[in-house]
């Protein structure tokens, strides 16, 4: 690729700058990340442009626009240092993330008293079976004329109890 036109330079590093503001409001394209690759695309420039280039000997030197790419990470560190959320995707995530735990939480609670309950309805079920024990018991004792005694009511001698007025 040859070389650029100082004019072409300045204006794609202006779109560098007013896609760096963009993405930085929040104001993020369809599918876009707050990072260079997004950058790149809204500026129209490759994100190669970036990046350190290397020499034929070895060497490194700058990318032709890597003092930009450095500048909008510096930036945007600084916001997400200030608790701003530049990236809507990340604060959804973390919402999610969230919802998630609170719903785990839920479970493990909802899954005690589901356990709680099972040993409730189990001792409540051993319990009828004794006692309905007992009463087939006491009813077969009953019917063999064993040693029950019939009670009868005793009859009062004055007709009310109690004050009746």
């Amino acid at each position: 690729m040859g070389r650029i036109s100082e004019e072409a330079r300045s204006r794609k590093e202006e779109a560098i700058r007013a896609a760096t503001d963009r993405i930085l409001r929040g104001e993020l394209p369809p599918g876009g990340k707050c990072d260079l690759s997004t950058l790149a695309t809204e500026a129209g420039v490759t994100r190669t442009a970036f990046y350190p280039k290397k020499n034929r000997d070895g060497t490194t030197r700058p990318g032709p626009y890597q003092h930009l790419a450095e500048e909008f990470e510096r930036r945007l560190k600084l916001l997400q240092e200030a608790g701003a959320v530049v990236d809507p995707r990340i604060a959804q995530i973390q919402r999610l993330k969230d919802t998630n735990t609170q719903l785990e939480e839920r479970i493990k609670k909802q899954n005690i008293e589901i356990d709680e309950l099972k040993e409730f309805q189990q001792l409540a079920l051993s319990r009828i079976a004794a006692q309905h024990l007992e009463i087939e018991r006491l009813r077969t004792e009953a019917a063999a004329g064993g040693k029950v005694t019939v009670l009868t009511p005793r009859r009062s001698v004055s007709g009310t109890i109690g004050t009746c007025n």
